[in-house]
């Protein structure tokens, strides 16, 4: 399906994209910790609400 250099040209892609995010990530450390406070909050509260979501639909429909 893929060629050789297809494949190799595709694994290096992916490891350089995933050094790279990470050492943007690493770089950009604080000012995430100073702008994002409350982040993961908003993102557990969302998360339970999709929960809460599937859950209704799932007793309502048996």
């Amino acid at each position: 399906m893929f060629s050789t250099g297809q494949l190799i040209f595709a694994g290096l892609f992916f490891v350089a994209f995933v050094v790279i995010t990470i050492f943007s990530y690493q770089k950009d450390k604080k000012l995430h910790k100073k702008n994002y406070k409350g982040v993961k909050w908003v993102g557990l509260f969302f998360t339970i609400f999709i929960v809460i979501l599937f859950l209704i639909k799932f007793f309502l429909k048996n």
